[in-house]
Order: C-alpha cells, then sequence, then structure tokens
C-alpha cells in the first residue's frame, strides 16, 4: 500500500476531530495546533474528506469540521481511499500489465498483499482506534501541551 504523509496525516487528523467533536465543530487550526500538521495542508486534505462525505463542515463563528457519520461507520480505508491514496503495493494495473503489457514475475504476490492491507485497514473503524487506552493518553498529553502554550 502506498500510505504516503497524505493518507497518514488524514487519518491522523480525522481521528483528532473524532476525539474532540463531542464539544462541536473542530477547527483545523486546532487539529494542527495538537497534530503539528500545517494549516494549509490540512485544508488541502479536508476539502477532499468533505467532497468524499467523511466530515462536514459548518461556516462562522464557533465553525469548524464534524464527522458526517458515526466514529463505528468511518474505517480506516475509507479516510485513506477519500484523500485519493491508493491501496496497492504496486503500480501496476491489471488491464496494462506491468511491463510492455505483461504481467512481471511477482505482480500476483504484491496485488495479494495490496488486497490484506485493504482488507485489514477496512476492519478498523475510528472508534475502534479511540476506544484504545494509548491513543487516549496521547489525546490528554496533546490536550494539556496546547492548553500550556496558549496559556504562554
Amino acid at each position: 500500500m502506498r500510505l504516503t504523509t497524505k493518507g497518514r496525516y488524514a487519518v491522523t487528523a480525522v481521528l483528532d476531530l473524532a476525539l474532540h467533536q463531542s464539544d462541536g465543530p473542530v477547527s483545523l487550526a486546532a487539529i494542527s495546533a495538537r497534530q503539528g500538521i500545517s494549516l494549509s495542508y490540512l485544508e488541502q486534505l479536508f476539502a477532499k474528506l468533505r467532497r468524499n462525505d467523511i466530515v462536514s463542515s459548518t461556516r462562522g463563528p464557533g465553525g469548524g469540521y464534524k464527522l458526517t457519520n458515526d466514529a463505528d461507520d468511518v474505517s480506516v480505508s475509507d479516510i485513506v481511499l477519500a484523500v485519493d491514496e491508493s491501496c496497492k503495493v504496486v503500480d501496476c494495473d491489471d488491464a496494462e500489465g506491468c511491463n510492455s503489457g505483461y504481467q512481471c514475475l511477482t505482480h500476483d504476490l504484491w496485488q495479494e498483499l495490496s488486497n490484506e492491507i485493504r482488507s485489514f485497514l477496512d476492519g478498523i473503524t475510528l472508534s475502534e482506534i479511540m476506544a484504545n487506552k494509548i491513543v487516549h493518553d496521547v489525546r490528554i498529553r496533546q490536550d494539556k501541551a496546547v492548553s500550556e502554550v496558549v496559556r504562554l
């Protein structure tokens, strides 16, 4: 799977959103401060996430983003695919082949791995990640760090 920075940041940002949306819409500035992802990059990611119905936005004072669906209904692969990431280990396409129109020797092996990764990420929901104690502890640490910076 080609899980680049875009895919990793999208999953991190949406998880942050899910962890904080109980207080109302979450601003991208708040996610940026907690996760260390640039605001302009988050704007690009959330435009794609919004177009693919992963998140919805509210404008104006107190506005921000929230999940479109319940965290139980959003898988990690939903998020990765929404930001145009691929779930393929290799670049070759079944229709075109790998080498001049023919499949390479290991094509089926890498295709199988791609399918396994996609299946694995399909089976993990945001709510499952949110239930992890380590994730909860990291959230508390990040929230505390950001609130200390704001007080300075």
